[in-house]
């Protein structure tokens, strides 16, 4: 008997053993194969390489330890308890965003996005699937297409006008470009999400800035999901949940407005109207409820008036810090409009095409989101070479990429004159320019955003000359990032604008 329980006991024993040696080889295969990066430290990986110094915006740090750490622009990073790849490179960028698209297509939910976002009801952060494809299709045929934003173009005279007037009142008086460019972002939004400028606009607009910054911030919660006793100490949760509930009731009150009033569907309503519309439609495979809704409305506001607000921005400080290309911008669009008061948006896009490649130049330099929303891998797959395991965050610095010296002459320079003569557009079909994004989950919003940020600066540049404060040189103009989701400068743009006489 004491033989038996002996010879059962060593098989259990080998078993156990080979089971672990074998699971060993498993993630020591893994390992070998898995991207390079920088040597980790015990419990927390990498996380260090991310906290050591919070002035400096997170994708200038990753660009530095890709270019330290990688290799052929991937490198691994081990975030507390999630693996990431970065990806830094363009050749890799169009592998996961086309070859392997379909695996790298649904993103990674924080604790932020999921809240504020009513559980990825949005088409920001929803799962790929079956809701995510209605959602795009409707974005697509009803919300954001061409003939839409065409239909806003009036939305956007108005409120251009209103700020020119504010200017004209300032002349000779130093004005926060900044502020105003925000407020006429937010207006424009408004009038196109809710068809007015609704109660409680300051406040909700204050909460959307909220947003911004919660999304943007590392929660050390996420990075250790199993911590539980974190989850309490270290988490936005509290902070999240107050900016949820604030949005949450503004949006609620204005859909009951809208149900209450009767005057949905109407043929060029706003964006809620359609979507109220849409809740009532027989023809849809899954329902479109409040929540729905109120998704939709945070996506556009959060991805629509900061980024839209710091392209305006960064276009006119880059050429405040570039006066042969200001001057050139200037007389271009002065000649083209000559003897006009007014400026009509179909002609600015379609006959100004220096203005055009300073957009684009903004956007190479200042792309709207300078990291991508870290995408997880459906399955496992080898990209350029390397091995990227199921549940991996994939994470695309198009500011890295947009940079590439391989693929751009003397990067780091603003030269809009690089688009001239170029077939490179951001419609996501170049991957060295990669400013929307590419693939299925391309910004839905990308011709809304770029009418929003072409338009005022054809205004501006056509009835202002512009100068900078008092004491202010070119050479000690600042162009800091501040840290964030979408990087706007680290201080408010201060100009003196003259209106300009012909």
């Amino acid at each position: 008997m004491e033989v038996a329980f002996n010879f059962i006991s060593f098989v259990f024993f080998l078993s156990f053993f080979i089971l672990l040696h074998t699971q060993w080889r498993k993630k020591a295969k893994t390992r070998r194969n898995l991207p390079p990066g920088p040597p980790e430290l015990p419990i927390i990986g990498n996380l260090h390489e991310l906290m050591s110094d919070s002035q400096q915006p997170t994708h200038r740090v990753l660009g530095e330890l890709v270019k330290k750490y990688g290799s052929q622009g991937m490198m691994k990073l081990q975030i507390g308890e999630i693996l990431a790849v970065v990806v830094s490179s363009p050749a890799v960028a169009k592998e996961l965003l086309r070859t392997h698209d379909l695996t790298f297509t649904t993103k990674t939910q924080s604790l932020a996005s999921k809240t504020l976002f009513y559980n990825g009801l949005g088409v920001s952060f929803s799962p790929y699937g079956d809701y995510w494809r209605q959602l795009r299709k409707i974005f697509a045929m009803e919300l954001l297409n061409a003939k839409i934003v065409r239909s806003f173009s009036s939305i956007r005279r108005d409120e251009i006008h209103c700020l020119l007037a504010y200017l004209h009142s300032s002349s000779g008086q130093m004005v926060n470009i900044t502020e105003r460019i925000f407020l006429l972002m937010s207006s424009i939004i408004c009038k196109s999400a809710f068809g007015e400028v609704f109660n409680g606009r300051e406040e909700f607009l204050e909460q959307v800035k909220e947003i911004s910054e919660l999304l943007g911030k590392l929660d050390l919660a996420g990075v250790f999901p199993s911590w539980k006793v974190l989850h309490g100490l270290c988490s936005n949760k509290n902070r999240i949940m107050k900016t949820h509930r604030k949005v949450d009731a503004i949006i609620e009150n204005i859909i009951k407005e809208k149900l209450e009033s009767g005057n949905k569907g109407r043929s060029g309503d706003s964006l809620i109207d359609v979507l109220v519309t849409q809740m009532d439609s027989s023809g849809l495979q899954l329902p479109i409820t409040h929540d729905t809704i109120k998704a939709v409305i945070a996506d556009m506001f959060a991805g629509g008036s900061e980024t839209s607000t710091a392209t305006t921005v960064w276009a006119m400080s880059e050429m405040m810090k570039n006066p042969r290309v200001m001057e050139k911008a200037q007389t271009e669009v002065r000649e083209v409009f000559k003897g006009k008061e007014t400026l009509d948006e179909k002609d600015i896009i379609e006959q100004l095409p220096y203005l055009k490649q300073v957009v684009k130049e903004t956007l190479r330099c200042h792309p709207p989101f300078p990291v991508f929303s870290p995408r997880e891998c459906r399955e496992e797959s080898i990209v350029n070479g390397y091995t990227i395991p199921l549940e991996t965050k994939v994470i695309i610095n198009a500011w890295a990429i947009g940079r590439d010296s391989k693929y751009w002459e003397d990067p780091e320079s603003f030269i809009p004159e690089r688009f001239e003569e170029s077939s490179i557009d951001f419609t996501g079909n170049h991957f060295q320019y990669l400013p929307f994004g590419a693939g299925r989950r391309i910004c839905p919003g990308l011709a809304f955003g770029f009418a929003n940020s072409i338009s005022p600066l054809g205004h501006l540049l056509f009835h202002f000359d512009w100068k900078l404060p008092n004491g202010v040189t070119v050479d000690s103009f600042d162009m800091t990032e501040k840290p964030g989701l979408s990087v706007g400068r680290k201080t408010d743009l201060c100009l003196i604008a003259t209106p300009h006489i012909a």
